[in-house]
């Protein structure tokens, strides 16, 4: 599946929400893990892709697998605000 420009930049964030787990990528635009990598190598800078690497392999929260029971959304309640809200 060939993304657009948009859905790739969308790939790339999600990758590296701490939160969002692969799953969800591969749920929503059809990228395994390994194509995740592959994007996220593609699009990074050497370096920058060497520092995502090393906190998405350590993060339990990045596959749904080995999340803690309970934990069944990408991201907390309060995160997305409604526009407006501080008026």
């Amino acid at each position: 599946m060939a993304l657009t420009e948009e859905q790739e930049s969308r790939v790339i964030e999600m990758a590296w929400e701490d939160r969002t787990p692969f799953e969800a990528i591969e749920r929503l635009y059809g990228l395994p893990e390994k194509d995740v990598i592959k994007l996220m190598r593609k699009n990074l800078k050497p370096k920058t892709f060497k520092n995502w690497r090393e906190r998405a392999s350590g993060r339990k929260t990045k596959h749904a697998s080995l999340r803690p029971e309970g934990v069944d959304r990408g991201y907390c309640p309060s995160q997305y605000k409604f526009k407006g809200a501080n008026k």
